[in-house]
């Protein structure tokens, strides 16, 4: 799991570059574009219905990790706006926090078989 936090953190860094690069050319102005695209039934608008999906699933998994409380709702929220740029830090962090327990890391710190001893 340490291998796989690095390639976390290096894949967060190329998207932070890409992003930056993009903004500075193109501004904040996603939203109409991302939806517009969506809107022509075409597809470059399926990719990004394919990506809103995922974005949908990451922020309910999210929530429903932290047992819909209210950090973990907005946890959530981050998720469905951040994307990768949250998803990658946030699986480090837990991939650290867990010491690499992937049923801890995925299911949260109440999984069911969790040793409590």
């Amino acid at each position: 799991m340490k291998g796989y936090s690095v390639l976390l953190v290096l894949l967060w860094l190329a998207l932070a570059a890409y992003t930056a690069v993009t903004v500075a050319n193109h501004g904040l102005g996603l939203l109409p574009i991302f939806f517009g695209d969506i809107a022509t039934m075409a597809w470059p608008g399926q990719f990004n219905f394919d990506f809103l999906l995922f974005l949908v699933l990451s922020a309910s998994w999210t929530a429903w990790r932290n047992r819909f409380r209210a950090s973990g709702l907005l946890l959530a929220v981050i998720a469905f706006f951040g994307g990768a740029g949250f998803l990658f830090p946030y699986l480090t962090y837990l991939i650290w926090k867990h010491d690499g327990n992937a049923a801890a890391i995925m299911l949260g710190v109440d999984y069911p078989g969790k040793d409590t001893s």
